[in-house]
């Protein structure tokens, strides 16, 4: 019998690579893809891929996609209560799980166990303790193809942004940025791979820079580097 679940997308290397194992798997049914977007921007949020783009890929792998618009400015109290609202939807169309390609960030994965028992559905996370220079090579083995889509610039040069990750690329990285990007040093966009029926057809813009206020108490900013995809 089959688990329902809901699988959490960004449409990055980490998501394609969780949703894989999941498919082989065949413990769960997964019954749509859910993703954040900025509800202005219509972008998915940190990545900066427009929803247009979003849609192509989803529809290349061949599953329903559940598109959560969030306010540019939103606090986490109001988060919560619209990821709520979502996950109450799932739960009553008979889905018990919601899947994540989370990696090793212990508090991230407790808030979203606590979140999600709150409403009455189990957290399933792939890809976790899994080592990450292990994970990367074997998602590039597979014959999956990301590009990196932003940079966290206080960590990473902007030459690095709108690259294909491939083994050259691990080794440029430096010690300090963990190979999959766990830290947020880098998100990226997944177009070809086992997961996908063919690849997804798009061309590289221009690279964006965006700058973040790094906390409420303190001013100091970091500046992403974001590749547009058209």
């Amino acid at each position: 019998m089959h688990k329902k679940a809901v699988f959490n997308w960004s449409g990055g290397k980490d998501s394609a690579l969780a949703l894989h194992y999941v498919l082989q798997e065949g413990a769960f049914k997964v019954m749509t893809l859910l993703t954040s977007i900025d509800a202005q921007l219509e972008r998915v949020s940190m990545h900066g891929v427009h929803k247009t783009l979003l849609k192509r890929q989803v529809e290349a792998i061949g599953l329903p996609l559940s598109i959560l618009p969030i306010p540019s400015e939103v606090t986490m109290p109001e988060y919560d209560l619209l990821m709520t609202g979502k996950m109450e939807v799932f739960k009553s169309q008979g889905i018990t799980h919601s899947i994540f390609g989370d990696i090793f960030l212990e508090d991230l994965k407790e808030y979203r166990k606590k979140r999600l028992t709150e409403v009455g559905l189990s957290g399933h996370f792939p890809l976790w303790k899994r080592n990450t220079t292990e994970l990367v090579k074997e998602f590039i083995d597979l014959g999956f193809k990301t590009m990196l889509v932003s940079v966290d610039g206080s960590k990473l040069d902007k030459s690095f942004v709108g690259q294909v990750l491939d083994h050259d690329l691990i080794k440029e990285l430096p010690k300090t940025v963990d190979p999959c990007g766990e830290n947020g040093e880098f998100h990226s966009f997944a177009f070809d791979g086992p997961i996908f029926n063919h690849p997804v057809q798009f061309e590289k813009g221009e690279v964006v820079p965006k700058d973040y206020t790094l906390s409420s108490q303190s001013n100091e900013k970091v500046t992403y580097w974001f590749q547009d995809l058209l």
